[in-house]
This record gives structure tokens, C-alpha cells and sequence, in this order.
């Protein structure tokens, strides 16, 4: 049986994070420089792909 090879899950796992921050960073510096977007995104994350109705609540 082959051996697990830790040290490149651990690579992985730091890439992700960094990924991950340098992705936070960004946006962070996005809403600095736009305050306005982050409504806009704010908008964009409430709709989560469930159908809703002309009032704007879920559909049952």
C-alpha cells in the first residue's frame, strides 16, 4: 500500500488559504474603492437560487 504523502496535502491545504485570503483581500479592496458595490452584492447574494414569488419571499 502506497504511503500518504503529507507534505503535498499540506501544500495544497496553504495554497488554498492563501487563495482564499488573497481573494478576501481583493474584495476588500473593491468595496474600499466602490462603497456603493457592496449593496449591489448584497442584492446579488439574496437571490440563492430558490424560485420566489412577486413579493420577493420563497416560494413553499
Amino acid at each position: 500500500m502506497a504511503k500518504t504523502n503529507f507534505q503535498y496535502e499540506k501544500r495544497q491545504r496553504e495554497l488554498e488559504k492563501k487563495k482564499k485570503a488573497e481573494e478576501k483581500a481583493r474584495r476588500k479592496a473593491e468595496l474600499k474603492a466602490n462603497p456603493g458595490a457592496r449593496d449591489e452584492e448584497a442584492d446579488a447574494d439574496a437571490d440563492d437560487g430558490e424560485p420566489q414569488d412577486a413579493d420577493g419571499a420563497a416560494a413553499e
